[in-house]
């Protein structure tokens, strides 16, 4: 799982009725975009993640040109 800053992490809900978790990644503490990656969250709340395979990266999309 590769990231860059700006990309958004999508951690699934893992029962029924639970939402996803949506997150900006705003740093990669990995090498070569690996993690583990510092997120921040649509409430405000900040956390360092290892995501686990529930969890999806959603790349920011390139300006066109």
């Amino acid at each position: 799982m590769r990231a860059t800053q700006g990309d958004r992490l999508v951690v699934h809900g893992r029962i029924v009725g639970q939402h996803d978790k949506v997150a900006e990644i705003v740093e990669v503490l990995g090498a070569d975009g690996n993690p583990p990656f510092r997120v921040k969250f649509e409430d405000g709340h900040e956390a360092v993640m290892s995501p686990g395979p529930d969890s999806v990266v959603q790349h920011k999309e390139e300006p066109k040109k």
